[in-house]
């Protein structure tokens, strides 16, 4: 089985239930319904990529049919009230990130607690956010790009996946920790149109996820700058409903597991930029309490809201 980039679509689309391996089943409900990876983001996001390749790989191991349910919306938490509303049967699943980490404390009138009402099943991936600058920024290192901004504060055009995004909020950290000063462009989503833009010289700098970027730096029309000492990730992971019992989280977790072990997915991860995050559930929990209080700790010193 071969899982390149390119070809994610058509071999995600094609997980239909295998003969079983590994006797995957729950013991309490119907073998034939299917389990639903709810992903908060559009077809074609990253969370939409990486939820297709795992649930492939899963159906393939398991012979559990595992369908990805698009839920779009509110900075992907429409998809994390559905789980956290689910029965927690192990029939619906949360593709989880980054951005409920910062939901958390953005948000302040949620109809659930990330936190509470998400029970961490495994971590997937992670890669790291780049510092991505156009092709008219005269700028070849992070240290010619902190001049630029201090010679001319607000000058940069900063752009972003939206207001609270993974995206704003690594570039706010950028700020904090070089003192520079960019003026923030939110985009809606951060897809195309921020890229043609930057490629375009229209907007001056992002700071995506590297998986995100990878194809326009691969070929030369944006630039990513090294940047010693400064960190921002974008990671992902798999969340059940609170009170998922403990064996059906254990068990979602082994497989999880050995997915990502398998040599073809890992192979498209690299592709794609990341790193496997495999481990347990008190791993994943541990994840997410740190990257929620980083998160928490950006937001508040950066003064960012939602209007």
């Amino acid at each position: 089985m071969k899982l390149p980039r390119r070809t994610f679509v058509r071999l995600a689309a094609s997980a239909v239930a295998a003969p079983a391996i590994s006797g995957f089943a729950w013991a309490s409900t119907n073998r034939s319904r299917p389990v639903r990876i709810m992903v908060g983001f559009a077809p074609g996001s990253s969370a939409d990529m990486i939820a297709r390749v795992l649930g492939h790989g899963l159906s393939e191991r398991t012979g559990q049919e595992f369908i990805v349910d698009n839920r779009p919306g509110i900075g992907g938490n429409l998809a994390t009230e559905a789980v956290a509303h689910a029965a927690p049967d192990g029939h619906t699943l949360l593709m989880s990130g980054t951005s409920d980490a910062i939901s958390t404390t953005l948000y302040q009138k949620l109809n659930f607690n990330f936190r509470r009402d998400i029970a961490p099943v495994a971590a997937l991936i992670r890669s790291p956010n780049v510092v991505l600058v156009s092709p008219s920024v005269p700028a070849e290192t992070v240290g010619d790009l902190v001049a630029l901004a201090k010679a001319d504060p607000g000058g940069l055009r900063m752009a972003s996946a939206g207001v609270g995004s993974a995206s704003h909020l690594a570039g706010e950290t950028f700020k904090m920790t070089t003192g520079a000063e960019m003026v923030h462009v939110a985009y809606r989503g951060g897809g195309g149109d921020t890229y043609a833009d930057l490629i375009a010289g229209r907007a001056d700098v992002y700071f995506p996820a590297l998986a995100s970027a990878i194809s326009h730096i691969r070929d030369g029309r944006l630039r990513a700058l090294a940047a010693p000492g400064y960190q921002a990730s974008t990671w992902f992971g798999i969340g059940a409903p609170r009170n998922t019992p403990a064996d059906i989280v254990a068990r979602l977790n082994r497989e999880i597991n050995a997915a990502l072990a398998d040599r073809a997915i890992a192979s498209w991860i690299a592709d794609f930029s990341g790193t496997v995050a495999a481990g347990s559930p008190a791993d994943f929990g541990a994840l997410i309490a740190s990257e929620t209080e980083r998160w928490a700790q950006v937001i508040k010193a950066s003064g960012t809201a939602l209007s």
